[in-house]
């Protein structure tokens, strides 16, 4: 595989189920695209992309590309995803292309893997070429203008908030600090259960509750009074990020991200993830000062051990209160995602 210099994303999708950016709530927008809107997103875009198309066309023929449907000029394959299950039409596709096929969604070239092999050689041989993500604007809101681990480009300071992470966050010695806190939170859930036998309840809701404790436990502690407020604008930037949205799509049409009004919604929910992040912060330096001390023990979190990182300043390079909050926001991401396709996998036993 050779690295062509371009932004691409790419999907892992196994057999049977998709593992991707694409939600549940992708699918169901994704079937409500009409092709009047399809027609609107064309005239919105064809002036300005038309010539842009054109240039990329003249690259790609000289790149070793995988194969893959035809395509249209401007939307790219977009037609043959709407009005389908997005899981399900990829699966066909892939019985026709092979496990590394490439879709064009508009401006976003898209490579789909969807064999063991292959995803193989994509996230482990190759994975450096493939380590670092397309540009997508949304997420650069986010995450601090890419300040994070997940959306920030490859390089020296994505590899010192990955050894973070990895060494002091996530080690096993303090994951295992955090098993009072998960058999704290799984112990109520079966009380709660046992307290409702023989009536119908929502456990989905109560399971949503349980992830939500044990991460937030985790992260923030037993200080925060906005935990509950967070949970919820942490909810509505997920279904945000895992919804379809054309802007997404053209990413160098800037004013479609307004037209969509995407961009405010987005703009308004992390200004008030930030202000939340920012109190819980606030309240762990004044915590800190007063004690005058923070030793590792069973009660430091996730936002102690980050603070007395930034302390220490023996980095490379700075860890600011931005990159802070980045990394907060990632680890209540992966929460949220983790969520979401839990719903969907349990929908799709029950069918």
């Amino acid at each position: 595989m050779k690295d062509h210099k371009r932004s691409t994303a790419w999907i892992y999708l196994p057999t049977s189920k998709i593992l991707s950016p694409f939600s549940c709530s992708f699918q169901m927008e994704l079937l409500g695209i009409s092709s009047l809107f399809i027609l609107l997103a064309i005239l919105l875009s064809a002036l300005t992309l038309l010539k842009l198309e054109r240039r990329s066309e003249t690259k790609n023929r000289v790149s070793n590309l995988p194969p893959g449907p035809w395509k249209l000029p401007v939307i790219g394959n977009l037609h043959q995803l709407a009005g389908f299950l997005p899981h399900h039409r990829l699966r066909d596709l892939t019985k026709k292309y092979g496990p590394l096929m490439l879709l064009q969604l508009g401006q976003v070239p898209a490579i789909i893997v969807s064999s063991p092999e292959v995803a193989k050689e994509v996230m482990k041989t190759h994975d450096v070429i493939f380590a670092s993500r397309p540009h997508f604007p949304p997420a650069q809101i986010l995450s601090y203008n890419y300040r994070d681990v997940i959306f920030s480009p490859y390089g020296d300071s994505w590899k010192q908030l990955r050894k973070i992470c990895v060494s002091e966050l996530l080690s096993a010695k303090r994951v295992q600090s955090f098993q009072s806190i998960r058999e704290a939170e799984v112990s109520d859930l079966i009380n709660w259960i046992s307290s409702k036998a023989g009536s119908v309840i929502n456990l989905t809701e109560k399971v949503y509750s349980l992830m939500y404790g044990i991460t937030s436990r985790a992260a923030f502690g037993n200080r925060s009074r906005d935990q509950e407020a967070f949970a919820s604008v942490i909810g509505e930037i997920t279904k945000v990020m895992s919804g379809f949205n054309i802007a997404d799509m053209f990413p160098s049409v800037g004013f479609l991200q307004w037209l969509t009004g995407n961009k405010s919604r987005v703009e308004r929910l992390h200004q008030e993830a930030d202000r939340i992040v920012k109190n819980i912060i606030n309240e762990h330096k004044k915590r800190k000062e007063t004690l005058k001390i923070c030793k590792i023990g069973d009660d430091e979190d996730l936002v102690d051990i980050l603070l007395k990182i930034q302390g220490r300043g023996d980095l490379d390079s700075s860890l600011t209160t931005d990159h802070i909050k980045a990394v907060i926001f990632d680890i209540f991401a992966a929460w949220g995602v983790k969520h979401l396709l839990r719903d969907w996998w349990i929908g799709q036993c029950v069918k």
